[in-house]
């Protein structure tokens, strides 16, 4: 039996939420999800969403990362981040069940 270790979520992510909460007025937790799709196979949803009941809520400093239970073993281990680079800022999985991904970052394959 293979064990599933929640994500890690940066501080440079909790960061970046709570400035999205400070400029938009509004407290919402960052989704991140696995969804089937994607040009090698499965690709990520990171969105800002409410909790659900079923969901891994990681917490820091008041803010929250949702993870729901489907997708929490395709993150098993793998690290929430933001990076600001000269293309654009963006939340980025580091993910070390993938074992290829696209040149976008958000689409993978097991």
């Amino acid at each position: 039996m293979t064990l599933t270790l929640p994500p890690r979520v940066t501080d440079r992510a909790f960061a970046r939420l709570a400035e999205i909460a400070q400029l938009t007025g509004q407290h919402k937790s960052l989704r991140v999800a696995v969804e089937g799709g994607g040009c090698s196979g499965f690709q990520y949803d990171i969105k800002l969403d409410d909790p659900a009941a079923d969901d891994l809520i990681l917490e820091k400093d008041g803010q929250r990362v949702l993870v729901d239970a489907v997708s929490l073993p395709y993150l098993s281990n793998a690290t929430i981040d933001f990076t600001a680079e000269l293309i654009g800022a963006r939340f980025v999985i580091e993910n070390p069940n993938a074992v290829s991904s696209c040149g976008c970052g958000t689409s993978f394959s097991l």
